[in-house]
């Protein structure tokens, strides 16, 4: 399946789905506090020319801690946290045998603390989002492999029960695949959906109306919305003219950062805070010399790595809460997957 394990892929080949990027000149971007808005409008399409944005990455201070679901140890992505703590993530690569199961997690964290959330009848679950208000997000899949060809389709969980959620478009990939992968405490979700060329275009969908619209970027030929904060901002990345990915933070005022760490040959932003602090991953060089790092991102700072200490082969990070508490994983000598959950150093 093109699309099943979207970040397992960024560490595997970032690890698998698409890349990451570039370098660039200092942001010119005005202060001000973002509209609080939490409803998609018809598109969410920058007004303004997109805004490099410029830093060079220093290695950010972080007590590490790894967490793994006993369940599959060899693999496993803390996907989301929120500002209660709760982490929403999944075990499993997808893999004959290894099928992804969805979970959330609270503390005090523990092998026994660890929900099962997967959808009824399906065979793969991935949870990737959920608020602080009990809402959760994912996507699932009726096949046991994740090369399988097959569907994927997003979903919602609220009040305990589960809502497949689908872009109306008549244009889909065959399979269709569709992904949720975040949501706010507005109820407004963010992810995307496959064309029949292949190309993803991120979306958001409201889920007290129903309503979708577009999170558009120029220029881009694909886009993925990955993240989306109370005050209506969404992270994500997108594939420009010359076939790079890049990360971008895009305000609901319409004011647009392209974000590209410098010397890297792709970047992805993944996750979001109400703050405005954006969360990701990038890789350096090529091939078998690839080496994924994780970054933070502020308009006031720039880029920050974060590299977990046994990710010898890889670090990931994918979301963030008010607090500036990380989420993601990494890859250890062995090629596992682990849990990753950093917390800064105060």
């Amino acid at each position: 399946m093109r699309l099943w394990l979207s970040v397992a892929g960024l560490i595997a080949a970032i690890a698998v789905g698409s890349g990451i990027v570039l370098a660039f000149g200092h942001s010119q971007a005005r202060s001000g506090t973002p509209a609080a808005a939490g409803r998609p409008g018809p598109s969410r399409t920058p007004r303004r020319p997109a805004t490099p944005a410029v830093a060079t990455p220093p290695a950010a201070r972080y007590a590490f801690s790894t967490l793994d679901d006993a369940r599959d140890t060899a693999f496993n992505q803390l996907r989301a946290i929120n500002n209660n703590g709760h982490i929403a993530g999944y075990f499993g690569s997808g893999a004959a045998g290894h099928p992804s199961r969805g979970f959330v997690l609270r503390p005090p964290y523990g092998p026994s603390r660890y929900q099962n959330i997967d959808v009824p009848g399906s065979a793969q679950t991935q949870l990737t989002g959920l608020n602080d208000v009990g809402v959760q997000v994912g996507f699932w899949s009726g096949r046991r492999t994740a090369g399988a060809a097959g569907r994927n389709t997003g979903f919602y969980l609220m009040g305990g029960r589960f809502t497949s959620v689908g872009f109306p478009t008549g244009d889909n990939a065959s399979p269709p695949v569709n992904q949720l992968l975040g949501v706010n405490d507005h109820d407004v979700a963010v992810g995307f959906y496959a064309d029949a060329q292949g190309r993803d275009h991120g979306y958001l969908y409201d889920i007290a109306t129903g309503r979708f619209s577009r999170v558009v970027v120029p220029g881009a030929s694909s886009v993925t919305a990955a993240a989306i904060n109370n005050f209506g901002a969404v992270a994500g990345y997108f594939t420009g003219a010359l076939d790079v990915t890049e990360g971008f933070f895009l305000r609901h005022s319409g004011q647009l950062y392209v974000l590209r760490v410098p010397g890297a040959r792709l970047t992805r932003a993944l996750g979001v805070n109400d703050s405005g602090e954006v969360v990701g991953a990038y890789q350096l060089g090529s091939g078998n010399g690839a080496v994924t790092r994780g970054f933070t991102w502020t308009r006031q700072h720039g880029f920050a790595t974060v590299d977990a200490p046994d990710g010898a082969r890889g670090t990931t990070i994918i979301g963030v809460n008010n607090a500036g508490d990380l989420v993601g994983c990494y890859v250890n000598r062995a090629g596992d997957t682990d849990g990753l959950v950093a917390t800064p150093d105060r």
